[in-house]
């Protein structure tokens, strides 16, 4: 079957030729002559048995089918260096844990924390992925994972970890604030993630909260926690958000809590630890090492002590 792989040098040659519109510039960035670069591109060619650049008094040209192809195999290339340098960042002395997260719950909750992990465990290197929460991903390539509790990866058996409560905070000198802290939304810009709409109605039923707007689906949208926080800075509206993904915010009083309510709804996280992964000794490293410091913070916030190492 890989007969009809052609030589990496071959589709190197093509793929700059093709980015420089040119084969001398490609012989150039390529350290090669002219007439190298012009027989890898023959050879190329002949084992497609299709003609990909047409030369010409000007320089050189792709042909349609030569532009279909270098789009074709432009990620390839691109996606076979970044496996390499991958390969030759690993530390043959240590061990490599390839991670995925939800990023909002990466962003501003593992990775302040994470330094007393790799104090821990100086021989692991970590790499932390993008868990996406919205995309069907047929095959799931990390190693241990942290995701919300509801997330599909067969075979595998979530290890409930924390609750997800959710705050509604405004700017502030928001006009509304005083409104707010009393139950009183009916004239509030309500900030919508463009994830979780229907998140607001859900919320003013469990904080008992009957004066809200007439179009609660309504306001500005955003992609990411991270721009509706912005949003909420400036002042747009009020926003519905992750209590630790505002701690800082809240701590520094660049943003308040707009209502009292803090809302532990429906959604959790959870741990997932790859069914290959479960004897490997960075994994479970990095499984007990979260359920402990899950376990210390909520022993600590409801005043208990802690036994967590």
């Amino acid at each position: 079957m890989r007969h009809h792989i052609p030589s990496t040098r071959a589709l190197l040659v093509f793929d700059a030729v093709a980015r420089h519109h040119g084969v001398s510039k490609a012989a150039e960035e390529l350290c090669l002559t002219h007439s190298a670069v012009s027989q890898q591109l023959r050879l190329l060619e002949g084992q497609l048995g299709l003609q990909l650049v047409q030369r010409g008094a000007r320089g050189s040209t792709l042909t349609e089918v030569g532009r279909r192809y270098h789009a074709q195999i432009a990620g390839d290339l691109l996606r076979l260096q970044n496996h390499t340098l991958e390969a030759m960042a690993q530390r043959p002395d240590g061990a490599r844990l390839l991670v995925g997260c939800v990023p909002v719950f990466a962003e501003r909750w593992l990775l302040p924390r994470l330094p007393a992990f790799v104090a821990q465990h100086t021989g692991c290197s970590l790499h932390l992925q993008v868990y996406p929460t919205q995309i069907y991903m047929a095959e799931i390539p990390f190693d241990v994972a942290v995701q919300y509790d509801d997330a599909p990866w067969p075979g595998v058996q979530p290890t409930p970890l924390m609750r997800e409560v959710c705050v509604a905070v405004c700017a502030p000198q928001s006009r509304h604030r005083r409104a707010m802290e009393h139950g009183d939304f009916r004239a509030v810009p309500l900030l919508q993630l463009s994830s979780r709409l229907g998140a607001w109605d859900a919320w003013f039923a469990r904080a008992g909260t009957t004066r809200g707007p007439a179009h609660s689906l309504g306001g500005h949208r955003f992609d990411l926690f991270s721009m509706l926080v912005e949003a909420v800075r400036a002042d747009l509206g009020v926003g519905l958000v992750p209590r630790y993904f505002v701690e800082r915010e809240l701590q520094s009083g660049e943003l308040v809590l707009a209502h009292p309510h803090h809302d532990s709804g429906v959604r959790g996280y959870s741990l997932f630890v790859a069914p290959g992964r479960l004897e490997d000794p960075a994994a479970a490293a990095f499984a007990q090492w979260l359920g402990a410091t899950v376990a210390a913070e909520s022993a600590a916030a409801a005043g208990l002590p802690s036994d967590a190492g």
